[in-house]
């Protein structure tokens, strides 16, 4: 008897296809009449593009939302949004833990990849607390938001905070409000503050929360000083992430000042308010609270450079994330000030981060490039339009100068195609990167050198 060969999949196989499957699944009951408003199937590639943007948590979408879907295309369309930003083998392992099921080695080590985390110490206890937690503050925020949506819409109310809720922690940026996202609410100082809030704790990332809370514990009487003792890690991503919110403002609240229309005719208040939002929204969001077509050249580069450096990495957010750019930077600086390797808060990076770094960097912009020439290819779209949205497909943020309803059939396979890798990517090549080098004992070639700049 012959024995069948038994089919292994490799780490980034498994992470692949765990976003592959619910896209395809989810584009499939979308299709379905049921999803629908008016009771007729979507088009499929419609449906394939919506459950591809919810599972990516990206937020493009090529029909509206809240009119499109109906409440279990709604739900489906929320089950993806928290799938794609918990990931998949998050999802299963949690399921595992709750039917008292024991992880195997085989288990945790697809864990630590999928989170790119440097130990399998506590694996157990880290996904407990990534559910509980990502439970805690959706709910809290549902609340939050209910304060606004009940009394504004009654019952339904109570479906669109979840809905905000939960896309706003994952970084989704869908909303089933309106077909102009949060525009209506552009000076509600309530929802700026919730939403801004989700979008933060979700794309600071996981061991940034859990390090706080350490260190917060930690504390004591004569030992007040809790930055100092946060990881380098925590340390970069916070500090990273406070500066380019703050920076990405005030150059907003500058170019839009005067711009009648976006802030130009609001008071000083809301002009802070809705420069604050726009700038937190780029790192990945997609929520929009004015249109981003009526963005300055000036305020859309300022976009383009917050969505590209996105969130921080183990979180909800995409881009090529904040201690990514903050490791090359400084790597950059060290190697103009000639010194011998890269510091950050009195610790030196290592060699390996800076070339991770890197490869990321390369790899992002590699996407961005041809996805933005195969759209333009293919479309009528001006250049900072294109650019725009396929920047915003590949950092799964969501935003868009109003192209993405009017793509064409070729046009939304380029997005389809783009988000996926743009979620997928970055992890897969983490994860790549970080696996072990069997060649390390293989000789080298020689080694020459060549002029640089």
């Amino acid at each position: 008897m012959i024995k069948k060969k038994k089919i292994t999949l490799s780490t980034t196989q498994i992470i692949l296809l765990s976003f592959l499957v619910p896209i395809f699944l989810g584009s499939i009951l979308l299709t379905l009449p049921l999803s629908s408003a008016n009771g007729e199937a979507v088009p499929y590639l419609d449906a394939l593009f919506t459950s591809t943007t919810s599972t990516c948590v990206t937020g493009l979408v090529t029909l509206p939302t809240a009119s499109t879907w109906s409440l279990f295309g709604q739900i489906v369309i929320l089950l993806l949004i928290q799938i794609g930003g918990l990931g998949i083998v998050t999802v299963v392992s949690g399921l595992m833990l709750l039917l008292n099921r024991k992880m195997g080695i085989g288990d945790r080590l697809l864990i630590q990849d999928a989170f790119n985390l440097n130990t399998m110490e506590g694996l157990t206890k880290f996904v407990k607390n990534v559910l509980f937690g990502t439970l805690i503050i959706e709910g809290i925020g549902a609340v939050l938001y209910m304060l606004v949506f009940v009394p504004e819409f009654g019952a339904k109310g109570i479906w669109i905070a979840v809905f905000n809720a939960v896309s706003a922690f994952c970084n989704a940026g869908i909303d089933i409000i309106g077909e102009n996202s949060l525009c209506d609410y552009a000076t509600h100082p309530l929802i700026n503050a919730i939403t801004s809030g989700l979008i933060i704790l979700g794309g600071l990332g996981y061991i940034v929360w859990w390090d706080v809370l350490r260190v917060i514990k930690s504390r004591t009487r004569k030992n007040r000083r809790l930055f100092r003792h946060l990881t380098l890690h925590s340390k970069i991503a916070i500090t990273t992430t406070a500066g380019l919110i703050l920076v990405g403002a005030i150059l907003i609240f500058v170019f839009e000042y005067a711009n009648p229309l976006t802030i130009g005719d609001l008071s000083l208040f809301d002009k802070i308010q809705v420069s604050f939002f726009q700038s937190v929204t780029t790192r990945t969001a997609g929520f929009a609270s004015v249109p981003q077509e009526n963005l300055t050249n000036a305020s859309s580069a300022v976009s383009l450079i917050l969505m590209l450096i996105g969130g921080s990495p183990v979180g909800t957010a995409g881009g090529m994330k904040t201690v990514t750019i903050a490791v090359l930077l400084c790597s950059a600086l060290a190697t103009i000030r000639n010194k011998n390797s890269a510091t950050l808060f009195g610790r030196c990076i290592s060699e390996s981060s800076v070339r991770k770094a890197v490869a990321v960097v390369v790899t992002f912009l590699g996407i961005c490039a041809t996805s933005t020439l195969f759209l333009m290819a293919t479309s009528h779209a001006s250049a900072l339009d294109a650019v725009y949205e396929t920047v915003s497909a590949t950092a799964t943020v969501g935003l868009s100068r109003n192209l993405t309803a009017s793509l064409n059939t070729f046009g939304k396979l380029v997005i389809i195609v783009t988000m996926y890798l743009g979620r997928v990517g970055p992890i897969s090549l983490a994860v790549a990167l970080g696996s072990k080098n069997e060649s390390q004992n293989v000789v080298t070639e020689p080694t020459e050198e060549i002029s640089i700049g």
